[in-house]
C-alpha cells in the first residue's frame, strides 16, 4: 500500500475497506458495469484512489466476489465427503449458479480472460473455483459418474454463459437453473 507512515497506511486500509463496501453495493445494484466514478464519489475518495486500489474493473469485481468465492470453496470441501460423487458435484455447481445469479458481477468476474501465462495477473475467482471443484470432479470421473472429457473450466464457462444469457430475464434464477440442468442432463428423455 502507498505511504511509509503507519497513519497513512491506516488511511489507505480504511479507504480500501470503504471503496470495497461501496463497490459491493454498486455491483449488486448495477452489475459488472457499475460506475467507478460513482463508487469513488459515494466512498468519498477520488477516482485515482479507486484505481490505485483496483487498477482494473476485473480487480474490483474479484475483490467484491472474494467472500462468496471462499464460501464456495469451503462448501466444495464439505460436499467432497459425501457418498454420491456426481450428486456432490452437481449440488456444488447448483450453488455456483445460484451465487452467479444473485451476486451480480460474479459471472462477469469469472468470464474475464486470464491475461496469458502470468498466474498473478490471472483470474483469481475462476482459479479459486477450479481449485475447489477439482476434487469433486476428479472423484465423479473416477466413479464413472461424469465424462472424463469434462473440466472444471468447462463447467464454469457453461455456468457463466447461462448466467449472463439469463440475467435480464424476468426470473433469472429459475431460467439459469433450468438451463443448467438441461445442459447437465442433455436432450435425451429420462428412461
Amino acid at each position: 500500500m502507498p505511504g511509509t507512515g503507519t497513519g497513512r497506511r491506516a488511511d489507505a486500509r480504511r479507504n480500501y475497506a470503504r471503496i470495497l463496501a461501496v463497490a459491493s453495493g454498486e455491483v449488486a445494484e448495477h452489475g459488472a458495469g457499475a460506475s467507478l466514478e460513482q463508487i469513488a464519489r459515494t466512498a468519498g475518495v477520488g477516482s485515482a484512489t479507486v484505481r490505485r486500489h483496483f487498477p482494473t474493473r476485473r480487480a474490483l469485481l474479484e475483490a467484491v466476489s472474494r467472500e462468496r468465492i471462499e464460501a464456495l470453496g469451503l462448501r466444495a470441501h464439505t460436499l467432497a465427503a459425501g457418498a454420491d460423487s456426481r450428486g456432490a458435484l452437481l449440488e456444488w455447481l447448483d450453488e455456483v449458479v445460484a451465487y452467479c445469479v444473485t451476486a451480480r458481477g460474479l459471472a462477469a468476474a469469472l468470464s474475464y480472460d486470464t491475461a496469458g501465462e502470468d498466474p498473478v495477473r490471472g483470474n483469481t475467482c475462476a482459479a479459486a473455483l477450479e481449485e475447489a471443484a477439482a476434487p469433486l470432479l476428479r472423484r465423479a470421473v473416477q466413479d464413472g459418474k461424469v465424462t472424463p472429457d469434462a473440466t472444471v473450466a468447462d463447467l464454469i464457462t457453461l455456468i457463466v454463459g447461462i448466467t449472463l444469457a439469463t440475467e435480464h430475464r424476468p426470473e433469472p434464477a429459475t431460467e439459469a437453473n433450468r438451463l443448467f440442468h438441461l445442459a447437465v442432463t442433455g436432450l435425451s428423455p429420462q428412461n
